[in-house]
């Protein structure tokens, strides 16, 4: 989704406030559950003596480094590169300023409107209670910060692991996969709405290119655009011809979980979305992080820095350029010099969260658990 048509869902959104506040009126719940668009429903529930819970499906990390109330004053690119005061952090998690300038949009007002900044800050002052895709053991000390900040309840979901995938990977896939050896293959892409520049492909097919690994590279391209016309023009020259069946660049859909599922499938290059993130410790898939936009960026420092469970591939602080370099030498990490630091270390850590995500009685316990506090506070 493009900024411009979230601008125009958010205001759509706001039109239905006496539609939402009559329903709300007559259905009489005891909590509603709501998401940052919807800035405005605490003060409609709470006119009605209706408790909400403002629910987010991004990592806590995210909100607290970025959504809290000293960012009301700090909130220049130099400001974003720096964690804010209190931030619980023994490693020092700080942004590049390209990550940092890419978080001024959620300081922008359009059309009169509240920035999305405004927005999550108002739901987050007026709710009940937070409650967040998270959990104690990936990110007990950015909960307790937003604790702190906020001086409300913060509920836990857990990381809500997706079930095994069901369903058949395709004769296509199957096939192609099933020709290289277990945990070989680097599967890489970058979810539905990160769109790579001609140069950031480049340096990343050769990159992949030069590892020597078969690899699976998944590349979308904008809805007005013809996919496989941009594909041919933004590849290497000869790069396809290289590569032979090796390699396979692919445009569109793909069952990603049955991908990365696959025994094949060793490493994950991926943009850190939080489900992605998830599917692919799941699945005993290496992790090489490059995160393309907004929580991507925060995520990754969580996998990296206090996960220690994934490695950044290396970029430029002012523009985020990566260089084909770059790229095989994080992937050497853990695909090859994995038998040496800091190679050891991230697949021990990754075995170790794997372990942790598979253990239903801790999963299952988070929903309990969620469900007592709710309630309590009913």
């Amino acid at each position: 989704m493009t900024p411009t048509m979230a601008e125009i869902l958010k205001q759509a959104i706001d039109l239905l406030q006496p539609q939402i506040s009559s329903l709300l009126s007559q259905l009489k719940p005891q909590f509603v559950i709501f998401n940052f668009a919807q800035h405005w429903v605490p003060k409609v529930a709470s006119e009605l003596g209706i408790k909400t819970l403002r629910f987010s499906i991004f990592a806590t990390i995210s909100d607290a480094y970025v959504m809290v109330p000293p960012r009301q004053k700090s909130n220049t690119i130099d400001d974003l590169m720096r964690a804010p005061n209190g931030f619980p952090s023994d490693n020092n998690i700080a942004l590049k300023e390209f990550e940092a300038r890419d978080f001024l949009y959620v300081f922008m007002s359009f059309h009169g409107k509240p920035s999305v900044y405004e927005r999550v800050l108002e739901c987050l002052n007026g709710c009940t209670a937070i409650a967040n895709r998270s959990c104690i053991e990936m990110e007990g000390p950015y909960v307790d910060f937003m604790k702190t900040q906020f001086q409300k309840p913060v509920l836990l979901t857990g990381p809500l692991v997706p079930e095994s995938p069901v369903g058949d990977i395709g004769h296509k896939w199957s096939k192609w996969l099933g020709g290289f050896p277990a945990k070989s293959v680097i599967y890489c892409a970058f979810g539905s709405e990160s769109f790579l520049s001609k140069e950031q492909i480049r340096e990343l097919a050769l990159g992949l290119e030069l590892t020597g690994l078969p690899f699976l590279l998944v590349l979308n391209f904008p809805k007005n655009t013809n996919a496989e016309t941009e594909l041919a023009n933004v590849l290497p020259d000869g790069f396809m011809e290289r590569i032979g069946d090796k390699g396979v660049v692919h445009t569109g859909w793909v069952h990603q979980h049955l991908v990365l599922a696959h025994q094949s499938v060793g490493c994950f290059v991926t943009h850190v979305g939080y489900s992605s993130l998830i599917e692919g410790l799941l699945n005993d898939c290496q992790l090489v992080l490059l995160p393309m936009k907004g929580d991507q960026f925060v995520n990754s420092k969580l996998v990296a820095w206090d996960m220690r469970a994934g490695v950044e591939v290396k970029r430029r602080e002012d523009n985020g350029y990566f260089s084909k370099a770059d790229v095989v030498e994080t992937v050497n990490t853990v695909m090859v010099e994995d038998d040496k630091e800091p190679g050891v270390s991230i697949r021990a850590n990754q075995n170790r969260w794997r372990d942790f995500l598979l253990n239903k009685e801790i999963q299952n316990k988070y929903i309990a658990d969620l469900v007592q506090r709710l309630k309590a506070l009913a």
